[in-house]
């Protein structure tokens, strides 16, 4: 996780005397003695001077009695140990995005955690992403899993991709754009580039303004391959490359909101725009096209435009969006090497 504000790192890197850990010291008897224990395993963590998350995933292939009713004896990844403190930067979904590619990377068929259900904010981030109730452990926690079955929900499916009965586009961003947006798909060329702590940074319901012909044709569940465009100076041929894939989540035209408020309230934490900006697009109406869209998965191996076109067949025309056909599609998550566990066929 290099230049990111999360880091992976050992236990015994991480100082437990931190306030950040008063709660789970008191919430349960000897963490210390457990995380002290630990100190050769590593965890993630969001450190910037303030301690603000820490997350500990677990292997485990065990049958477990302390819940009710019973975990059968499967291999699980567990949810050890999960905080955050919450300050507007929608932190809890940049680790969900964490923890569900360690699922689909891990090759699990199952997740859970413990939760006390005082933690009500993290219990609505859990279920949100599909996490259900199961049960209850011998000292009242409560116990939330999660298998790989389908939903018509995106967020439960994520970040899988539902890839039958959609519509297929290419979405063409700019690069000063692109790396904002999209920081866990920037370029080799842009590793100098920090992912901070920031809203539209760790959303994966990230937001689009743009004017280009075509937008409008959008529904949800729409499927489209970003695409940062060409460098300045440099040939589109081999410095244009597909980076991402991403699910509509909803589309409207500025017109259809009624108040600025509501137009900013649609767009969310999930632009790059300050408010002033925004105000400034809601005035002069000159980006009516407003794209929210989850960010599933970025490309193991980025695609250049030559390659687009020369092996995937794209129209040669203008790139700013262009619908694919299901074949075209499906070739780009193959030599994209995105891996067949994100698919739902």
């Amino acid at each position: 996780m290099e230049n990111d504000v999360i880091k992976y790192v050992k236990f015994s890197e991480i100082d437990l005397s931190n306030s950040f850990f008063d709660s789970l010291k008191e919430d349960y008897p000897g963490f210390e003695d457990w995380f002290v224990r630990k100190s050769g395993e590593s965890a993630y963590i969001l450190n910037e001077g303030t301690m603000r998350g820490f997350l500990y995933l677990k292997d485990e292939d065990e049958a477990s009695d302390d819940i009710t009713p019973p975990f059968e004896k499967k291999r699980r990844l567990k949810i050890g140990t999960f905080k955050i403190d919450s300050h507007g930067t929608v932190l809890g979904e940049r680790f969900m995005s964490i923890i569900m590619n360690e699922m689909i990377a891990g090759n699990y068929d199952e997740i859970y955690v413990t939760l006390f259900d005082k933690q009500v904010g993290l219990i609505r981030l859990f279920e949100k992403f599909g996490f259900e109730n199961w049960g209850e452990k011998s000292n009242h926690e409560l116990v939330y899993s999660k298998s790989l079955k389908v939903s018509d929900d995106i967020f439960k499916n994520y970040p899988r991709l539902q890839v039958s009965n959609a519509n297929y586009y290419l979405l063409g961003i700019w690069p000063k754009f692109h790396t904002l947006l999209f920081p866990q798909s920037r370029l080799m060329t842009e590793r100098d580039h920090v992912i901070q702590d920031l809203s539209f940074t760790n959303t994966i319901e990230k937001v689009y303004l743009t004017k280009m012909y075509g937008i409008e044709n959008l529904k949800k569940d729409d499927l489209l391959i970003i695409y940062r465009t060409a460098e300045q100076g440099k040939s589109a041929r081999f410095s244009s490359v597909a980076t991402s894939v991403c699910t509509v989540i909803d589309y409207k035209n500025i017109s259809e909101f009624s108040s600025f408020e509501e137009y900013s309230k649609f767009i969310g934490k999930g632009t790059i725009f300050q408010d002033r900006e925004l105000r400034s697009f809601w005035n002069s109406k000159n980006y009516p096209h407003v794209i929210k869209m989850l960010y599933n998965v970025a490309l193991q191996k980025r695609i250049v435009r030559d390659t687009l076109l020369e092996e995937v067949g794209i129209d040669t025309g203008y790139a700013g969006f262009m619908k694919l056909s299901e074949e075209q599609f499906n070739n780009i998550l193959e030599l994209g090497e995105v891996h067949e566990s994100f698919i739902i066929d």
